[in-house]
């Protein structure tokens, strides 16, 4: 195969997220949202010959963009590695109504510490690392491991602190382009996420 290019989008803006910890918690995207996005994955991938395979989380924001790409006669796979970061016990609540020195204690210990009792960033980060996408053209995913692939194309040798994360790609927003791995089941040095 001479295409070695996966492009990864984010869902679209799924409904109540607005001011709220929102990572594993399974909210709805519009129908109408889900299917423009889709519709748009479509165009680009004929204008970039990208293979009309589609893997997203298995959260609805992402996975309802794969179902339309389905109907449109695309192979989707489901992928729990892509799904977000597990925030515990701070999922769906306010970001205001997290105590103050919890979000410090995070801040402090970015890549170790465990939001809320869920996932610590250097586990997103490992998750991110070994995906291997064989086969895939395309990926609809979170912000959260979106971002994580980014980092470690920017820095595949130093870890994030709270104030070097890169800020999250926008909803729906234009694709990024991850190198595909290698074949035969061998990992790349350091994954390839360039805008």
């Amino acid at each position: 195969m001479t295409d070695r290019v996966v492009y990864a989008w984010r869902h679209p803006r799924p409904v109540g997220a607005e001011g709220r910890c929102i990572g594993r918690t399974d909210l709805a995207v519009d129908a109408r949202k889900a299917r423009r996005l889709a519709r748009r994955i479509e165009r680009f991938a004929a204008a970039h010959g990208s293979l009309r395979v589609v893997a997203t989380s298995p959260l609805h924001r992402c996975a309802d963009v794969g179902r339309w790409l389905r109907r449109a006669g695309w192979v989707h796979v489901i992928d729990p590695q892509l799904v977000e970061m597990d925030f515990g016990a701070w999922e769906g609540r306010a970001w205001a109504a997290i105590p103050r020195a919890e979000i410090d204690t995070w801040v402090a210990d970015f890549v170790a510490y465990r939001p809320g009792g869920g996932e610590s960033l250097r586990e997103l980060l490992d998750r991110a690392a070994a995906w291997r996408g064989d086969g895939i053209g395309v990926v609809v995913a979170h912000a959260g491991w979106i971002s994580a692939r980014r980092w470690l194309a920017a820095h595949p040798d130093r870890l994030p602190t709270a104030g070097d994360w890169p800020k999250s790609v926008p909803y729906a927003g234009a694709p990024l382009r991850l190198a595909r791995p290698a074949p035969s089941g061998k990992r790349p040095a350091r994954p390839d996420v360039r805008p």
